[in-house]
């Protein structure tokens, strides 16, 4: 069995949920605090064994190369002023090797995936999408690669959403359970109502794949909202091999839109140690304004 070492992180999307901000700055170097939101997903794919980093863009992205280069002068400037703290900041994933590959048209996550199809070759991979953060003791890249180590096949990640939100996800429909955190998958669905949604485990962000749904995306007809559908890809893959979907127990963070965007903000905000109590005191001061 090949072992994982390689990523994509689809980033070719227009954002348009975060315009005007958008039209200029790259939806995935958004800030959480301090950092960009694609840093903390590349990081997540170093802590979890994964040298080969393919990332997917579009027109106007050219920041996120940018991010990701080594800024030898402010490096350099750092060292001299002896801000270490900095400038290991900057340094982080420089000893990655991240590729950049252009989706000419937004056609969809599936698209997306199937053209990092040269930088894939044969080898499996994992798919990290932008939108999600997570947090465990395991790194839950880390926590799929583990799971494929032992079945040697395909597995996505699942998370138990509220019923009413499963149109929001794809969901799978459970055949029953390998183990604890691993369920064997009868059928995968892209955004059911919750009258049809099979169950509250939604696909979030992470998936760990063969090579065999590159072979599948190449056939697979746009479906809903006229794109390629990654779930609709990974529902044919299951019907000639076994496809696994590993349910996550840790923390999932979603920045995908304004709201979640800020609250995530919020909530690392209160866990980092330099910033912390003030944000804390200033919540509760702006609580008891809103309740006069």
């Amino acid at each position: 069995m090949k072992k994982v070492t390689k990523a994509i992180i689809p980033a070719a999307g227009l954002g348009t949920r975060f315009l005007p901000e958008t039209k200029a700055v790259p939806k995935e170097m958004l800030p959480i605090i301090d950092t960009p939101t694609i840093q903390y997903i590349v990081e997540e794919a170093k802590q979890s064994g994964i040298t080969d980093l393919a990332i997917v863009i579009g027109a106007g992205k050219g920041a996120i190369e940018d991010h990701f280069s080594s800024n030898y002068m402010l490096e350099q400037n750092l060292k001299e002023k002896n801000k270490l703290d900095m400038l290991e900041s900057v340094q982080k994933t420089n000893d990655m090797n991240i590729y950049f590959i252009r989706q000419a048209y937004p056609k969809g996550l599936g698209d997306a995936v199937l053209t990092a199809k040269t930088f894939i070759g044969r080898d499996p991979f994992v798919v990290m999408l932008g939108d999600d953060l997570m947090k465990d003791e395991v790194p839950l890249t880390q926590q799929l690669i583990n799971s494929y180590e032992k079945s040697g096949a395909s597995t996505l990640a699942v998370m138990r959403v509220p019923h009413e939100e499963t149109s929001k996800y794809g969901v799978i429909d459970p055949v029953d359970k390998v183990n604890d955190e691993v369920y064997d998958v009868r059928q995968f669905v892209e955004k059911p109502s919750p009258e049809e949604a099979p169950s509250d485990l939604a696909i979030i962000g992470r998936y760990l794949f063969n090579a065999d749904i590159l072979d599948v995306l190449e056939t697979t007809k746009p479906g809903k909202g006229n794109e390629v559908q990654l779930t609709d890809a990974i529902d044919t893959l299951n019907k000639t091999q076994r496809v696994f979907a590993h349910e996550f127990k840790g923390e999932r963070f979603d920045t995908g839109n304004k709201l979640s965007w800020l609250e995530t903000n919020i909530e690392f905000g209160l866990k980092r140690a330099d910033i912390s109590a003030d944000l804390k005191d200033y919540l509760i001061d702006l609580g008891k304004k809103l309740d006069k």
